[in-house]
């Protein structure tokens, strides 16, 4: 997906963005770590180690999940292509909100964005492996994964999610309860509203979670991340957690 926006004259006029910083220092920081995690994922696996094992998001049931995964996930991706649409997105999205909020509501927004989305992704993960944990407990040792049989605990250790796509929904949430009626042209041809790219959006992301595509995208995640951000921008309006 590309996209650009285009914000209206009342958010011009009330905000004045040629004062603001089109890379502002979360957002420049995020790029420059994720950007680093995956080129040093990439070199070590030339050497034979894959740092997603350590760092990507595990089956909380599992034996490599460890506690920082919950953070670590969301600087890991799976290809270029996965790292450069979530870096643009973050970017698009976040600028604006990072020079709105400043820098610590706009961390703290990120983060419990990333928190939700693996939480939702955690509970998604026991309703789909949960019994595979019982049957192992049950002395079953093997299992088939469609191709061939494989030892649970195996098949349950590769159960891994990475990438800050929780995050990229979380700031699109955000963007779209800031400025609904803002326009967003996709693929640079024609406007949407933001309001209406976001529920459809979040409407197709829901679909494809729940008739269980096989793209091996985290859907639930997604909508983790952007319930998460829903969250946490209603307790600011009722005067929550001000920083």
């Amino acid at each position: 997906m590309q996209a650009k926006i285009e914000l209206l004259p009342m958010y011009n006029d009330q905000y004045s963005p040629h004062k603001f910083n089109f890379l502002p220092p979360v957002c420049k920081n995020l790029l420059i770590i994720n950007v680093l995690a995956f080129f040093t994922t990439y070199v070590l696996k030339l050497k034979g180690i894959n740092l997603e094992d350590y760092l990507g998001l595990h089956f909380f049931m599992a034996d490599n999940h460890y506690i920082w995964q919950y953070i670590t996930y969301s600087f890991m991706h799976a290809n270029f292509n996965h790292l450069f649409f979530n870096m643009f997105a973050i970017w698009m999205f976040g600028y604006t909100l990072e020079n709105i909020w400043g820098t610590k509501r706009f961390i703290f927004f990120c983060f419990t964005a990333a928190l939700g989305a693996a939480f939702v992704q955690q509970i998604t993960y026991y309703f789909m492996y949960g019994d595979l944990v019982q049957a192992l407990s049950n002395g079953v040792l093997m299992v088939s994964d469609g191709v061939q049989r494989v030892p649970i605990r195996d098949f349950l250790n590769q159960i891994n999610t990475v990438g800050a796509s929780g995050i990229v929904f979380g700031l699109l949430l955000a963007f779209g309860m800031m400025f609904p009626n803002a326009n967003i042209y996709l693929y640079f041809l024609f406007p949407i509203k933001t309001k209406w790219f976001v529920i459809g959006y979040i409407v197709l992301e829901l679909f494809n979670g729940v008739v269980g595509t096989s793209d091996g995208v985290a859907h639930f995640a997604h909508l983790g991340g952007a319930l998460a951000g829903f969250i946490l921008i209603m307790l600011w309006k009722k005067g929550k957690f001000r920083f």
